[in-house]
C-alpha cells in the first residue's frame, strides 16, 4: 500500500458535467440490496444525491478534475466493495480548525452515521447544493460542513489561501486550514455548547489534537498524512 501523497495549491478548477456510471447502472440492484442491509443497521442514513469526481489532474499549483452526479447508496457500495471503478475517486473538501495556541479541532462522528467513530475534520461528500455556476464549490461546501457539523461561521477563522489536497487510494482530501482566533479549550467548549442544541448532532465528541496519540486509529490515513506534516513542519 503507498503511502498519501500531498499535493499543495491554490486554485481548484472541478466542473461538474452529466456523466452515466455504469457501475451504478449495471449493479443496481446489487447496490440497493447493501443499502438496505446499512439501513437496518443505521436506520438514519438516507440515499441522496451526491458528487464524485474522474480525471484529476495536478499542474503545479492548479488541481482540475470532472465531477458527476450519483446516489449515496452506489458510492456507499463503490467505497465498501474495494473501489471497483478505479477511475472514480471520491473527493472533498475539509476544514483544518486551528486554534491559537496550536491545536488542530476534529469530529468524531455519532454513531447513527455512515462513518461511526471515524475522527475527522469536518467535511462531507459534496452534493448538489454545493455546485455554482457549473462547478464544485469546495470552499463554499467547506463553510457549510462547519456551520453544520460545529456551528462556527466564516466570521469566526481567517482561511489560508493554499489547499493541502492529500490523494490517498481513491479519496482526495482538498484541506483548507482555517485559523481560529481562540485558545482550544474554549473553541471546544463552544463547539460542545451547539452540539447539545442539537437533537441529533452528526458528531459524538469533540477532539484537540496536538499530536497523534491514541487517535491514529479512528483518523482516515488522508487525515493522519496531514497532520503528521503539519505537527513535522513546527
Amino acid at each position: 500500500m503507498t503511502s498519501p501523497f500531498i499535493h499543495r495549491v491554490t486554485t481548484l478548477d472541478l466542473a461538474v458535467r452529466p456523466i452515466a456510471w455504469p457501475f451504478a447502472e449495471e449493479r443496481r440492484a446489487e447496490i440497493a440490496a447493501h443499502f438496505a442491509e446499512l439501513q437496518r443497521e443505521r436506520p438514519k442514513i438516507w440515499n441522496g444525491r451526491v458528487l464524485l469526481g474522474r480525471d484529476p489532474v495536478f499542474t503545479g499549483n492548479h488541481f482540475a478534475a470532472t465531477y458527476f452526479e450519483t446516489d449515496f447508496a452506489s458510492f456507499l457500495a463503490w467505497r465498501d466493495w474495494g473501489f471497483p471503478d478505479p477511475a472514480v475517486f471520491n473527493g472533498f473538501g475539509m476544514g483544518a480548525l486551528r486554534t491559537t495556541d496550536g491545536a488542530f479541532i476534529m469530529g468524531e462522528m455519532a454513531q447513527h452515521t455512515a462513518n461511526a467513530g471515524r475522527i475527522y475534520f469536518p467535511s462531507g461528500t459534496p452534493d448538489l447544493g454545493d455546485v455554482r455556476d457549473g462547478a464544485l464549490d469546495v470552499p463554499g461546501s467547506v463553510v457549510r460542513e462547519i456551520a453544520e457539523e460545529t456551528g462556527l461561521t466564516a466570521d469566526d477563522y481567517a482561511a489560508e489561501a493554499d489547499w493541502h489536497c492529500v490523494v490517498s487510494g481513491r479519496a482526495i482530501a482538498m484541506i483548507q486550514i482555517l485559523n481560529l482566533d481562540m485558545p482550544g479549550d474554549a473553541a471546544r467548549a463552544r463547539i460542545e455548547a451547539n452540539l447539545a442544541r442539537d437533537d441529533e448532532p452528526e458528531l459524538s465528541a469533540i477532539h484537540l489534537v496536538r499530536d497523534m496519540g491514541d487517535l491514529r486509529p479512528s483518523m482516515p490515513r488522508f487525515v493522519t498524512a496531514f497532520v503528521e506534516r503539519q505537527f513535522a513542519s513546527r
